[in-house]
């Protein structure tokens, strides 16, 4: 099922440019555009809605105003021009805020977000899984995933079959177990933002590995996949947190 967006704000260019993001991903199904909270009421009041992307500074009503207005309200991406309400985005438990210009690697992150905020297990009590996890524990769900741009259309990863990824300038080449490499034009820091931190493990300035395709390591370097990835000067102690194993 493609998640419901309902596109709020005052400014037209601001929705078109929101509206073209959203068309660019398959399971993204626009179900209403709105240029004021009050429209948007109407339209969460008849229609079910999964994810609304909401502007703030509005006529009649700020979006912040609105979100508290809400007893069941849907996730939500907020969409402003101003960084003054970022605090507020944090009480409200927004999925993210987007800063405007919205470029579509930072909308990608945001939708990234919200497919992992989907697909990750409810549990009233967390467990806390060990620093190396079998297969069948990892903390990521078998149907989690990411969509990258590649040649022009949005290719679905599924998170379980990244083995390791590497940074190639402005672009990061990510190698998984399903064939050739991905291609992606991403900085490696913002690739890490979106992937789970109890599943994947930076050890290098150059490198992100699936912690369970780990498959040997020494205190200079794991091996993934067959390669003998290195682990950078700075990322030694984290590393070394991570696989019990000293460092010196």
């Amino acid at each position: 099922m493609p998640l419901r967006c309902l596109l709020v704000d005052d400014e037209p260019p601001a929705l078109a440019v929101i509206e073209s993001h959203i068309n660019s991903i398959d399971n993204l199904e626009i179900v209403g555009k709105c240029h004021n909270a009050i429209q948007a009421f109407s339209v969460l009041q008849a229609t079910p809605v999964d994810l609304m992307f909401l502007d703030i500074k509005m006529p009649k009503l700020l979006g912040t105003d609105f979100v508290r207005s809400l007893r069941n309200p849907p996730k939500i991406i907020f969409t402003t021009a101003y960084r003054d309400y970022a605090l507020d985005g944090f009480e409200l438990d927004v999925v993210d805020y987007l800063l405007k210009p919205i470029s579509f690697e930072r909308f990608l992150r945001a939708i990234s977000k919200v497919m992992r905020v989907d697909t990750l297990p409810t549990q009233q009590n967390p467990v806390e899984l060990p620093m190396l996890p079998s297969e069948n524990q990892v903390a990521t769900s078998e149907n989690s995933f990411l969509y990258f741009r590649v040649d022009r259309k949005m290719v679905k990863v599924f998170l379980h079959d990244i083995q390791y990824v590497e940074s190639l300038k402005d672009y990061v080449k990510i190698v998984t177990s399903q064939g050739r490499p991905l291609v992606v034009k991403q900085s490696i820091s913002s690739l890490e933002e979106m992937l789970p931190e109890t599943s994947f493990l930076r050890i290098h300035r150059s490198f992100i590995v699936a912690v369970t395709k780990i498959a040997a390591f020494t205190p200079s370097y794991v091996d993934v996949a067959g390669q003998e990835l290195p682990i950078g000067r700075l990322y030694h102690k984290e590393v070394g947190r991570v696989l019990k194993i000293g460092m010196e």
